[in-house]
């Protein structure tokens, strides 16, 4: 199993310092979010210094740019790091991609396997040199001139991630790409009765098998030096959950497992009451969805949890100022995941 950085939202002077305290630690990847910073730009400002690591998006929204634009982005940072890129997609939902971004939405799934089948007639484009002729529902990308073909690379094989939550996205990742962003918020038996006989079915009409697709999540923990500090970490979990937790679009995690507050926590965060939201998170749910466990067990806690079923690992509260974990200990903990 490896364990990865997803690098915290700060800005691009931060990412030097982050991506060596990555190396040092002794971590496999970096992972960078699209939320308030562009991706990647914080890859390509972590690459010189992160020489040996992966380097991806977790996530790009797809649905925000055009194939294009994200196929050349791609095609540069699979060359700047030598093949260590891996571009991870994702869906959004509806009101960003309307209201935020101005971009047209529908069909998620099958949008964004036309759209992961065009990245991939792109790079072919540049790769062989043939024509590039696509077109699809949603997408047609017909004109590629020398001026504007950047030509081959050495490491022409993008890695593609999709990441998801629910059974259609799984399907596709097991269908079709290279590795899968499971939603930190999840639970393993979610994992093991949705998203993977999800994955296996789309992988068997691909004609592949799972252990073709990677998976990777970063995992919520509660964890603390002592009682007190692993309160306080339980109880801003419990307001993360909650917010997952109050979006539909994330309402068959809590299906699952016959968790019916869902409409309740919705109906809080429309009177803007989020501050009333983490009450209705029991201590039992916060257990299911998040590895607890003090410092020094942590490692080994999250190993026993995940192994088998996730590649790769990250913490999802390192960095935002909630975890009282030391680098020393951080590194400590990576050991303990690899099973070292």
């Amino acid at each position: 199993m490896k364990i990865d950085l997803y690098l915290p939202d700060d800005h691009l002077t931060e990412v030097p310092r982050q991506a060596a305290r990555a190396v040092d630690i002794g971590y496999d990847g970096i992972f960078t979010p699209d939320t308030s910073h562009d991706p990647f730009l914080r890859i390509a400002v972590a690459a010189p210094v992160a020489q040996d690591l992966d380097l991806g998006t977790a996530v790009t929204v797809a649905f925000a740019r055009s194939p294009m634009t994200v196929a050349q982005t791609a095609w540069d940072l699979a060359e700047l790091t030598a093949g260590r890129f891996l571009l991870g997609l994702g869906t959004q939902i509806k009101a960003h991609i309307e209201r935020r971004f101005s971009m047209p939405w529908g069909a998620p799934a099958r949008r964004m396997s036309e759209y992961i089948t065009a990245l991939r007639a792109i790079w072919n484009s540049w790769q062989s040199g043939e024509p590039l002729r696509f077109r699809g529902e949603f997408y047609s990308l017909t004109l590629m001139t020398p001026f504007f073909d950047p030509g081959p690379i050495d490491h022409p094989s993008i890695p593609v991630y999709v990441a998801g939550v629910g059974p259609r996205m799984s399907h596709l990742a097991g269908e079709m790409c290279d590795g899968y962003h499971v939603h930190p918020f999840h639970t393993v038996r979610y994992l093991q009765e949705v998203t993977l006989p999800a994955m296996r079915e789309g992988a068997r009409q691909g004609g592949r098998t799972l252990d073709q697709i990677e998976m990777a999540s970063s995992v919520f923990v509660v964890t603390g030096r002592d009682r007190r500090e692993m309160e306080t970490m339980r109880r801003q979990v419990s307001q993360q959950i909650a917010f997952y937790a109050s979006t539909p679009a994330y309402r068959p995690v809590l299906d699952s497992h016959g968790w019916n507050f869902g409409p309740r926590l919705t109906a809080l965060s429309k009177r803007g009451q989020w501050d009333r939201m983490a009450d209705v998170i029991t201590d039992d749910v916060v257990s299911e969805v998040a590895v607890e466990a003090p410092i020094d067990e942590l490692g080994d806690a999250i190993r026993d949890r995940y192994e088998g079923i996730l590649d790769r690992v990250g913490l999802y509260a390192v960095g935002r100022g909630t975890t009282p974990i030391t680098d020393s200990q951080m590194s400590s903990i990576v050991s303990a995941i690899r099973g070292g």
